[in-house]
């Protein structure tokens, strides 16, 4: 299981840095150009996601670029469209109930609940990713299971 958990660590939490800190920055930028909750919440969440995503598709092109220089294959655009299916595979379910339900609702909730913009942004972003990471993981083992990120 440590083996797993350092795996998880290595692919997600690279990501999850970057996106914290720039909801964080995007949350109190939106806030004092609207000085409204919900427009706030809504933003800091797509900041956030955007991010993360963008993150994850490089560091997943930038490895698929090396197997593919080991495996003498060249990375061609159909590999890219592999990569981006297998991010589907991976994120598509949890993505859909935590950009839709679950994010913005703690976005928009516990800064008011903390009374604190960074605090209550931070916090629901951990308490999203919380619940975002138990189907991402569970689908990222399904697609390694079946061989969706093998790309020769």
């Amino acid at each position: 299981m440590k083996i797993k958990v350092n795996e998880w660590l290595k692919r997600y939490f690279p990501a999850e840095i970057i996106s914290m800190i720039l909801t964080i920055v995007s949350a109190e930028l939106a806030f004092y150009f609207t000085q409204n909750n919900i427009a706030t919440a809504l933003i800091a969440t797509l900041i956030g996601n955007t991010v993360y995503f963008a993150c994850i598709l490089l560091s997943d092109i930038q490895s698929t670029r090396k197997q593919c220089l080991i495996n003498k294959q060249e990375y061609t655009q159909v590999i890219f469209y592999k990569n981006i299916k297998a991010l589907f595979v991976e994120f598509g379910l949890a993505e859909v109930i935590d950009t839709l339900l679950i994010r913005p609702f703690l976005m928009y909730y516990f800064p008011i609940m903390v009374n604190s913009l960074t605090w209550g942004t931070f916090l629901a972003k951990i308490t999203a990713d919380i619940t975002f990471y138990v189907p991402t993981i569970l689908s990222y083992e399904f697609s390694k299971k079946i061989r969706l990120r093998d790309f020769h």
